[in-house]
């Protein structure tokens, strides 16, 4: 099942927003762009996209993000780490925009600032937002997907229990053809099936902004 987005009907103007016991998954703040324009020009940060994003690119990024939210009440929320960094870098849902044997579908992704690699904030972060898509979004599945060489994110996908089946492989179509990050992969998570608790849930709290 995917999430109703009637255009028509009132829509949330405040997103809700996710605690685990070292993130704040949040709406987005106009003082999130400049260390999301360092992040989105960071080669390394892009390593497995087109190219680094310009500082237009970026804020108009954040833009359509924040958009998303304010209009849905959830989304790829900015990630704070309280003590830490006001802002690492974005989690959370989204729905691709462009078609192919999955789709439509919600989507979980991430993007964090090389500084805060290695420490589990991808992982912990993605667990509650797959909490919260199969509890309060009520989702059959939720994908994630990245360009085949992307092994740190592989790794995140499959350390949140996500599953994939090669035959799922596919040519990402907003990449050209021969492009070496055209071939992607696709991992799989379906609402689990037991009546114990959700994946990350213990560790997630949602509260309204």
């Amino acid at each position: 099942m995917l999430p109703a987005m009637p255009a028509d009907e009132p829509q949330p103007t405040s997103g809700l927003e996710l605690r685990t016991e070292r993130l704040r998954l949040r709406p987005w703040r106009a003082e999130d762009r400049q260390p999301f324009a360092t992040l989105n020009a960071d080669p390394r940060v892009m390593r497995y996209f087109m190219s680094p994003l310009s500082r237009a690119e970026s804020d108009a990024l954040a833009d359509t993000i924040q958009a998303h939210i304010e209009q849905h009440g959830w989304g790829l929320w900015a990630v704070e780490v309280p003590g830490v960094a006001p802002f690492a870098g974005f989690i959370g849902l989204s729905a691709p925009r462009f078609e192919s044997h999955f789709t439509p579908c919600i989507e979980i992704g991430w993007r964090l600032g090389a500084r805060f690699w290695g420490r589990g904030y991808a992982t912990e972060g993605a667990l509650a937002a797959l909490a919260f898509g199969f509890s309060r979004l009520d989702l059959d599945e939720i994908v994630s997907l990245t360009t085949v060489s992307n092994m740190p994110s592989r790794r995140v996908m499959e350390r949140i229990g996500m599953l994939r089946a090669p035959a799922d492989d596919f040519d990402h179509p907003m990449l050209p053809a021969g492009h070496p990050l055209r071939a992607h992969v696709l991992y799989r998570k379906s609402r689990p099936g037991s009546t114990g608790p959700q994946p990350g849930a213990a560790g997630a709290i949602i509260s309204r902004t």
